[in-house]
């Protein structure tokens, strides 16, 4: 099951279920799992694409096969319940009650987290150290970045992935990566850092029209007439492609490069109806 800090959609949780039982098992099915929830394989298949919700009478079932207990099963509960609310305010709030469920632990972290958000260089020497097999030299690190940084922001940066945990010293001395990340969901304060961390990443894109050449990115935009539905079906396809790009990723073993992929799909007119 995904931790709860990397978790804001309950139907995330049953696909990682799903992943896990696959890889243990590769007969494992749709099919197979449908039976446990009494389920048929393509309304199971639908749930795992957020086409639709889990029916109520599958919940006890669902949070039984999860092994989901005590806090862990109240997360779940308010996670449900924001997906399937129609009112973004109440949406808000039951996701924010869902986060006061996280552990002390991972709340005293959110004022490094921010700081992390704060430059868009912190998440971009993560992957560098990577890229260099772990190299943790400041100078080198600060020099190959697009633009590049002082020494001493690469310092610091990677002084916040230690402190975070999101790399770690190996026995040869050299930065890894661990299998912490952060979510980019939350209170207020953070939401607001996430938005400042996008418009960092997406000043860079539209940097990179003049800064890079033209074979080593790929940019291009369209402008789209939708109504309600075409929008919704638009967004899933989205969010389908971000989980495709995610899982291609992790399938690459020898990187030799950072990238950064950044999509907007928003609109260019008031959404009012005329003459109805």
């Amino acid at each position: 099951m995904l931790p709860l800090e990397e978790t804001t959609d309950y139907r995330d949780m049953l696909f990682a279920f799903y992943e896990r039982r696959k890889k243990e098992m590769p007969l494992y099915s749709y099919r197979m799992m449908g039976q446990k929830l009494n389920l048929d394989a393509s309304q199971l298949f639908r749930i795992l694409q957020k086409e639709q919700h889990l029916p109520t009478r599958c919940v006890p079932t669902a949070k039984t096969l999860l092994g989901l207990q005590g806090r862990n099963a109240e997360y779940f509960d308010f996670l449900m319940a924001a997906a399937r609310s129609r009112s973004a305010a109440k949406r808000k709030e039951l996701i924010d009650k869902a986060f006061a469920l996280r552990d002390v632990q991972r709340r005293s972290l959110e004022d490094k987290e921010l700081e992390f958000l704060g430059h868009w260089y912190h998440a971009a020497i993560r992957s560098l150290i990577e890229v260099s097999r772990g190299n943790a030299e400041p100078q080198d690190l600060a020099s190959r970045l697009i633009p590049p940084i002082r020494e001493s922001q690469a310092t610091e940066s990677i002084a916040l992935l230690k402190e975070l945990g999101l790399v770690k010293k190996l026995p040869s001395g050299r930065l890894g990566l661990s299998e912490t990340h952060l979510t980019a969901s939350g209170p207020d304060g953070k939401s607001k850092a996430v938005r400042s961390f996008q418009q960092q990443m997406l000043k860079l894109a539209a940097d990179s029209l003049d800064g890079i050449s033209k074979t080593e990115r790929d940019i291009s935009t369209l402008t789209l007439s939708v109504d309600n539905e075409c929008f919704e079906d638009v967004r899933s396809m989205l969010q389908e492609f971000r989980r495709l790009v995610q899982k291609r990723v992790e399938e690459c073993t020898h990187p030799d490069r950072v990238m950064q992929l950044s999509m907007a799909f928003h609109p260019l007119t008031n959404n009012r109806k005329e003459g109805i």
